[in-house]
């Protein structure tokens, strides 16, 4: 199954309103492809971006706008940049958001920043290193127990703040993770309050989306043996 059904599927059996996208960390800019037209404020801009239909890559400086993000995704920080980031962290800890000891557990790349690839999964002309799927809390359980049953799900708990964690997370884990964003996030993506994500290693969409289809089915007999019971218990 090649990318482009990979993400079809996806959208058909999850009845997804947004593409699921991928991200591949490369060396060198890819040929054929873009550099994004202007810097975001925040490097999750580029998911939303990317789910509308445009492919394109980015460098480290078109991450510089959002220095936690840049954080996370393992890029060297001018020292104007670096400065602001420490600032940004305090603030977050003055306002009880995050505690410092928190700070130095926060996933970050490890790898050297070349350039970062966007696009809907469908269009991306290099294999991902990370699928985001983004949707309801329904799309997402069911992704989740697929993602369970194929054996690459994420055994540790929900994440949360920051939102582009979940990449080196799961870059690093190999395995699926469910994240409910952050208000970051939100707001530069219009993250509606219902929705979250669920990221998925590149290499292991297939598996997962194999298993999908049977957890459909058994969630929709399990449906309707729930509803049953709840109707003869009236």
């Amino acid at each position: 199954m090649n990318q482009e059904q990979q993400g079809q599927v996806l959208q058909d059996l999850l009845h997804l309103q947004t593409p699921a996208i991928g991200l591949a960390f490369l060396p060198e800019p890819p040929a054929g492809i873009s550099r994004v037209d202007r810097p975001a404020a925040a490097g999750c801009s580029y998911w939303k971006r990317a789910a509308a239909g445009e492919v394109f890559y980015t460098l480290a400086s078109d991450h510089y706008g959002c220095t936690v993000g840049s954080h996370t995704h393992g890029i060297e920080l001018p020292p104007e940049k670096a400065q602001e980031f420490s600032e940004v962290a305090g603030v977050m800890v003055q306002l009880d958001y995050i505690r410092a000891e928190e700070l130095p557990g926060i996933p970050q790349r490890k790898e050297s920043f070349g350039v970062a690839v966007y696009g809907p999964l469908q269009k991306l002309p290099h294999a991902p290193e990370v699928v985001l799927v983004r949707g309801n809390a329904r799309q997402l359980m069911l992704l989740a127990e697929a993602a369970q049953a194929a054996g690459v799900a994420h055994d540790g708990e929900v994440m949360g703040r920051p939102a582009c964690a979940m990449v080196p997370q799961t870059l690093q884990s190999g395995r699926g993770n469910l994240s409910l964003g952050c208000i970051g996030n939100r707001v530069y993506t219009g993250l509606a309050d219902d929705e979250f994500y669920y990221s998925l290693p590149g290499d292991k969409v297939e598996v997962v989306i194999n298993r999908l289809a049977t957890i459909l089915h058994a969630n929709s007999e399990l449906q309707k043996f729930h509803e049953e019971r709840r109707a003869a218990a009236v």
